[in-house]
């Protein structure tokens, strides 16, 4: 399995930014594709997750209703729309994915730098 993120960048307070997370040897079902980040200092957090089988969707706290989480199954890819953001979203983002059996198992994509300036 593998995960190429994409799509950082520096944006303004208040701007908008669309991350990408390229998905291959996959099956995407009973599994889920979750964007995390990383701010300096700080550990690693979860942002989103969204559900293979059906699409369900979870934020954190911190980015709902500014940020949202979508799978294009057809090219295997998931997308972080990311609107309004702030500072505090300054961060590597990763995209991994969660396959479930026996336990979770993880596999991630590098990380992409968002810098958001004030």
């Amino acid at each position: 399995v593998q995960l190429q993120a994409s799509g950082g960048g520096l944006v303004q307070a208040g701007g908008s930014l669309r991350l990408s997370c390229a998905v291959s040897g996959l099956t995407f079902g009973n599994s889920a594709i979750a964007w995390f980040r990383q701010a300096p200092g700080k550990e690693r957090e979860g942002v989103a997750c969204i559900v293979s089988d059906n699409d369900d969707t979870v934020y954190s706290d911190s980015v709902k209703g500014r940020f949202t989480i979508a799978r294009d199954s057809g090219n295997n890819t998931v997308f972080l729309q990311m609107n309004s953001l702030k500072p505090e979203d300054t961060a590597v983002y990763y995209c991994a994915a969660l396959v479930t059996g026996a336990r979770i198992k993880y596999y991630w994509g590098q990380g992409t730098l968002v810098t958001v300036s004030s």
